[in-house]
């Protein structure tokens, strides 16, 4: 059996909305603005971490009431139940690295999965500071234009499975601009259908493989671990 590692995005990803689009557009900048702000980031003309300090200021309500709305209104990827059972039953890491906030990933994920799941799954992300009256504001996890510069925390996890597996083969699912660094640390890169991540990669020729949801992945996953086929087979 061929050994794996699942590195993933969160929001958009695992999550059919974007935790922080939907706060802003609801509830802070609107989302002409939001749009046109990340399309800064996009364009080249702006760092993530600029633009989503910005937008993430416009949302004025106390974080437990953001955390309550997203719990209310976010749900999960139909298809990610079933990928997460398999990595557990196959002992394959499944690895959370995000651009957003972590104690809004573990609400997210304990709702929906349970509260194991904050054990099975490992989470690298950013963090926040939430003062007496409610207001928050995050706290990058390091100082790249990132915030959070999803390489240097895969690369830190390779470090270890090198160690602990045999040649593992390491995949990473997302939807963003934000995967790319962390796409170059792996062999193989899913990207979901119709978001940014597809646009860029074509634009500057990154291969991947389309998703539309982790259904899609667990099929390649698995024809990937028994042998049937290689990676490189898996891209476009």
């Amino acid at each position: 059996m061929v050994q794996v590692v699942v590195f993933t995005d969160f929001d958009g990803t695992i999550t059919l909305q974007d935790s922080y689009n939907y706060l802003a557009d609801d509830f802070g900048c609107g989302k002409d603005e939001r749009e046109r702000t990340f399309g800064e980031v996009f364009n080249g003309t702006s760092t993530f971490r600029e633009t989503f300090h910005k937008i993430l200021e416009s949302v004025e309500l106390p974080f437990d009431e953001c955390v309550k709305i997203l719990k209310d209104n976010v749900q999960l990827d139909t298809g990610f139940r079933s990928m997460y059972d398999w990595c557990i039953k196959e002992q394959v890491p499944l690895v959370v690295v995000s651009g957003g906030i972590r104690l809004v990933i573990e609400e997210l994920l304990e709702q929906h999965l349970g509260k194991d799941a904050l054990k099975n799954i490992e989470i690298y992300s950013n963090d926040v500071v939430v003062n007496d009256d409610g207001s928050w504001s995050i706290v990058y996890r390091d100082d790249s234009h990132h915030g959070h510069d999803k390489a240097r925390s895969i690369d830190l996890c390779k470090q270890r499975f090198n160690q602990q597996m045999n040649t593992p083969v390491y995949l990473y699912c997302g939807d963003g601009v934000s995967d790319v660094s962390a796409a170059k640390e792996c062999d193989l890169l899913f990207a979901k259908r119709g978001k940014d991540l597809v646009t860029y990669c074509d634009r500057e020729g990154i291969l991947y493989h389309e998703f539309d949801t982790f259904e899609n992945i667990l099929e390649c996953v698995k024809r990937v671990t028994s042998g049937e086929i290689s990676v490189q087979e898996l891209t476009k």
